[in-house]
């Protein structure tokens, strides 16, 4: 099976062209393909598929195996896969996921895609804060929906917590029955935030582009940040606007790594 290695900021996938002929038993081939030591090594599994009702279908997979309803950087990617490989012309692209079609709109460079502008929809915000106490501290988390579940916490130095101990904890938080990304958020300036990101599914990841959307709408609702802002995570930065239409916009690099077969080796022995 050919695939594609690419990444946004440092959120990287496998990609499949899956618009002839997708392969089977998705779950556990994005487990398979996501190890990081007997597989390729990746956050997860984006298939691109056809679509009735947009120009193309992302179906995305965790590392894990689960199925994911949106990925911010995962879907830059898909837009520059396309673009790059000939199967579309076009730099405004609309995408189905699981959370709906998403209107990207592709920056290019020497004739190839080298970013995108996302409309994000609409976050959802859930009023009522939840506080947890989390291996001995105190949370308080902002509930935010962007086509998938976010927790946000303003924390002054999210570089220092343990996230590999806190994550797991809030990920399986009983206020969200099917998991919840989970972020911590500091505010360095009006127009600069910056966060990291426990993806439930993957764990931690180098960036998470709705966890960084969801973020601003918590913190911009709080009055604690403006409402077009630098989000700074551990891969590098997103350029996010939480526009007059309501709709959160998002920009950011897609970068291809390599190209190669995958070979279960089911067959060696």
């Amino acid at each position: 099976m050919q695939f594609t290695k690419m990444h946004g900021l440092g959120n990287d996938y496998v990609f499949v062209d899956c618009t002839k002929e997708s392969p089977a038993n998705l779950p556990e081939l994005a487990a398979a393909l996501s190890d990081r030591h007997f597989g390729v090594g990746s956050d997860g599994l984006i298939c691109i598929c056809p679509s009735q009702q947009a120009d193309f279908q992302m179906r995305m997979f965790n590392a894990d195996g689960s199925e994911g309803a949106m990925c911010g950087n995962g879907i830059r990617c898909v837009g520059k896969f396309v673009y790059d490989r000939g199967m579309t012309r076009q730099t405004h692209l609309t995408i189905e996921t699981l959370s709906g079609v998403k209107d990207l709109h592709l920056q290019i460079r020497a004739g190839k895609a080298v970013g995108a502008t996302v409309d994000m929809g609409v976050p959802v915000l859930r009023e009522e804060a939840l506080v947890r106490e989390i291996n001995g501290k105190d949370f308080s988390f902002t509930a935010v929906s962007m086509g998938n579940p976010h927790a946000v916490a303003l924390c002054a130095a999210p570089e220092a917590l343990d996230l590999a101990r806190i994550g797991p904890v809030m990920e399986t938080d009983t206020a969200f029955p099917g998991g919840v990304n989970v972020e911590f958020a500091a505010v360095e300036s009006p127009q600069r935030i910056r966060l990291r990101v426990w993806e439930r599914g993957s764990g931690e990841t180098l960036a998470c582009g709705t966890g960084a959307c969801a973020t601003l709408a918590a913190l911009a609702a709080q009055g604690l940040c403006r409402w077009q802002v630098t989000a700074a995570l551990p891969g590098g930065e997103l350029s996010l606007r939480w526009a007059e239409d309501g709709h959160i916009y998002m920009s950011g690099p897609a970068v291809t790594v390599f190209e190669g077969v995958y070979e279960d080796g089911t067959d060696q022995q």
